[in-house]
């Protein structure tokens, strides 16, 4: 029988040995290390299989030159980067890897909001640049997190982890989603909000955990952070676009903002002149020391990395042997 071709995109670059274990009998894979698109002209259009990461986004443009292809697979959980619709119409299944990180992002939002809720972040950025004396007062009041509200945006997987850690940490847990049926509030305990407004405006902490839809796009902008508490947080660990982190400075310098913590945006990496970035790296700005940004991080465990490989892998071998499909997203 003829061996099947399987092209890798982007991220993974090393010996593939992971993938081989998986694939080894039936395909050859090859990795491409692209970071556009246009990286990828003539090299996939023959793939029997293709395996996507986060670092371009795959369009018509390569879709319709896929004379072969039994699967595109987004080795990960967001699929925004893969014209899945389109993918549908040339009768190409779309797939994803929905619970490869689960531990690791709700762990990092999680561990965000303690870096800023404690003062931890602003205190050792004072200390490094020798800025104020070697007590606790510059990042006074800090406020105790018992009963504060943890507000979340988006209740899968994901936001249902971070949901349970801050509910241990003895937070008001509460959530906005309005395609969740009825039912996952009475099952973790935590509190259903009908709007989105109505989450904002109770949130000490809001954590941002939904997919990228035409809808999510920007959910928390300008307007949404002017209706939040004085003196609360942000976290965003989902996708780079359903924050306006352009928005961030102002509300930071204004007060609105105590913090905001930001692992995606929605261009990475991002411009130099990103207006988050040129607040951030400002000593003079109060974002210097409220912002913390990350490279896209809150993914990463050895573990986490290997389950994204070889869930990714077994989603292909699957569609390569005729067997049935799982996480198919179109």
């Amino acid at each position: 029988m003829p061996r099947f071709r399987v092209a890798v995109t982007d991220f993974i670059n090393d010996d593939l040995s992971t993938e081989r274990d998986v694939l080894g009998d039936i395909a050859d894979i090859t990795a491409y290390d692209a970071y556009t698109e246009a990286d990828l002209a003539g090299k996939i259009d023959a793939a029997d299989a293709v395996m996507i990461y986060h670092n371009l986004e795959l369009t018509r443009t390569t879709i319709g030159r896929l004379t072969n292809c039994k699967l595109i697979v987004r080795c990960g959980v967001g699929f925004d980067n893969v014209d899945h619709r389109y993918a549908r119409e040339r009768g190409i299944p779309v797939g994803n890897v929905p619970d490869y990180g689960t531990e690791e992002v709700a762990d990092s939002a999680i561990g965000l909001m303690l870096a800023m809720t404690r003062g931890i972040n602003f205190l050792n950025n004072r200390l490094q640049r020798k800025v104020g004396t070697w007590m606790y007062t510059p990042v006074a009041p800090l406020r105790r997190l018992r009963g504060r509200v943890f507000g979340v945006i988006g209740l899968g997987r994901i936001g249902a982890a971070a949901a349970l850690r801050a509910k241990a940490l003895g937070m008001d847990v509460a959530f906005y989603d309005p395609l969740k049926p009825d039912g996952y509030d009475k099952a973790i305990g935590v509190r259903r909000v009908e709007k989105l407004d109505d989450l904002l405006r109770q949130s000490f902490v809001l954590s941002v955990h939904c997919p990228l839809t035409p809808d999510t796009k920007n959910i928390v902008d300008a307007r949404a952070l002017s209706l939040m508490p004085d003196g609360s947080y942000l976290v965003n660990t989902a996708r780079g676009a359903t924050v306006d982190a352009a928005a961030i400075p102002a509300a930071v310098r204004s007060g609105k903002l105590a913090g905001a913590a930001i692992d995606v945006l929605p261009f990475e990496p991002p411009p130099d002149d990103h207006p988050l970035l040129a607040a951030w790296r400002d000593p003079a700005d109060p974002c210097h020391d409220r912002v913390i940004v990350n490279p896209h991080s809150a993914f990463y465990s050895e573990e986490g990395l290997l389950d994204m490989r070889v869930k990714g892998a077994q989603a292909c071998r699957r569609a390569l042997l005729g067997e049935p499909l799982r996480n198919v997203v179109n």
